[in-house]
């Protein structure tokens, strides 16, 4: 088929199917999958030692804008047994790469929905950290973007792919524990405090003018960066868009609501540190959805975080919670999770842990077969929503009432403006339709 004649049949089908039809037939089920890492640190450095040992993958391109980290990305890689892969400081070379099907992006929060929409632009397969995107408006840009070329979009969020945490999401859909009406997630650990920095020159091995990117540009100072930049406003998004999602979109999918919520009320601000965080490192935060009005058919999802707070609560530091008419779960997402019944007794429960390989397959597997992944973008989309919607609340100190259809706060036009940010003018990176 023509290309020509390939677009007119795209079409005049209007069909995510035929894409995912057509992302099938590239892929012979034991033809490794050429994948470039963008982004070499921390969570980049675990992603890259589990692909350079899976034999369905060859590891063909790295970017990353640290050269030190660049190189060691490139060691791993070699130590592994494969050739040595392509570097770049700049990520449109692994974008323009054809031997490139599917990239890794691990980079800071600010760069997640840019490089994640320049590559399904370009025709490959993305694979995005949590969360997912900046703000509420670049995530439904990720969707947009994954549906129009039809390539697939997994996010970080392994809990989906994790064995024992699909069990309980299984059990609560039986109706285990009757009617979920409330779900809650707690993310509570004692964070570092970044101290206060004044601005200064970058390190010889960081270009950071293109770790900037998208965003207007500002002096660099050391506590901005590697790991610190989620707790800036510019780069990130708190420690509930870092550790918090993780649990808050477990909450959401045992709870079973599939769209936004319409209130959201929040409280949080600095308890504990005395540094140059911006975010919280207290919240909470709580998020209805009405469904139709009535009693029945109301759900609600709280929020609690506390950064400062190495302490379990139900067994874990970091887990959920799930109360239902006729009994509650309790889980942690790398611990198990226990089913009690009425009286409290203890019904049922099960051991496990975090399983990042699995995630992996799952995104390699829909690669080769068109379905949608475990944590598809529009999946992650509603539960990273939360996280941007808490903040905005918190920040405001106000009720927000959001219209989910619309993607709308309502009757406020600055908690509105909130819901997308201010990118650098004409830089190659910032998404269209922002």
């Amino acid at each position: 088929m023509t290309d020509p004649n390939r677009r007119k049949f795209l079409e005049a089908a209007g069909s995510l199917a035929t894409a995912a039809s057509l992302t099938r037939k590239a892929h012979a089920a034991d033809a490794p999958v050429g994948v470039a890492l963008i982004g070499c640190g921390g969570m980049g450095t675990s992603h890259l030692k589990l692909l350079a040992k899976n034999p369905e993958l060859k590891v063909v391109a790295l970017s990353d804008v640290d050269s030190d980290r660049l190189a060691a990305a490139a060691q791993i890689v070699v130590e592994a047994g494969h050739a040595m892969p392509a570097t770049h400081q700049d990520l449109r070379n692994v974008l323009d790469d054809k031997s490139v099907e599917a990239v890794w992006i691990a980079t800071p929060d600010h760069w997640h929905a840019p490089a994640a929409i320049l590559a399904a632009r370009a025709g490959k397969h993305v694979y995005v950290e949590k969360p997912c995107s900046h703000n509420l408006r670049e995530g439904r840009l990720m969707i947009e973007a994954a549906r129009e070329s039809g390539k697939v979009m997994q996010v970080g969020t392994q809990s989906r792919s994790t064995a024992h945490i699909i069990a309980a999401v299984e059990r609560l859909k039986a109706g285990a524990i009757g009617d979920v009406l409330v779900a809650k997630a707690w993310n509570s650990q004692l964070r570092g405090n970044i101290g206060h920095a004044s601005p200064g020159d970058p390190p010889p091995n960081l270009n950071f003018e293109a770790w900037l990117g998208p965003v207007p540009e500002r002096p660099y100072q050391k506590n901005l960066l590697h790991s610190i930049w989620r707790f800036w406003y510019e780069f990130g998004v708190g420690d509930i868009g870092n550790d918090g999602v993780h649990d808050i979109d477990i909450a959401r999918w045992g709870l079973g609501v599939q769209s936004h919520p319409s209130t959201v009320t929040a409280a949080g601000s600095k308890y504990f540190f005395d540094d140059d965080q911006q975010f919280p490192d207290t919240q909470y935060c709580i998020f209805e959805w009405p469904a139709d009005g009535t009693v029945a058919h109301k759900r609600m999802l709280v929020y609690e975080q506390r950064d400062w707070s190495p302490y379990v609560q139900e067994g874990f530091e970091n887990g959920n919670a799930f109360y239902g008419t006729r009994g509650m779960l309790i889980l942690g997402k790398n611990g198990g999770w226990k089913l009690y019944g009425p009286r409290n007794k203890l019904i049922e429960e099960m051991s496990g842990g975090f399983d990042l390989a699995a995630h992996h397959q799952n995104f390699l597997d829909c690669i080769r077969s068109g379905n949608r992944p475990n944590a598809d973008i529009e999946i992650n989309h509603l539960s990273t929503s939360l996280c941007h919607l808490a903040n905005i609340a918190c920040r405001l100190g106000r009720v927000l009432h959001f219209e989910p259809a619309a993607e709308k706060v309502v009757g406020d036009d600055e908690a509105d403006g909130m819901l997308r940010r201010t990118y650098r003018e004409g830089h190659w990176a910032v998404p269209k339709g922002v």
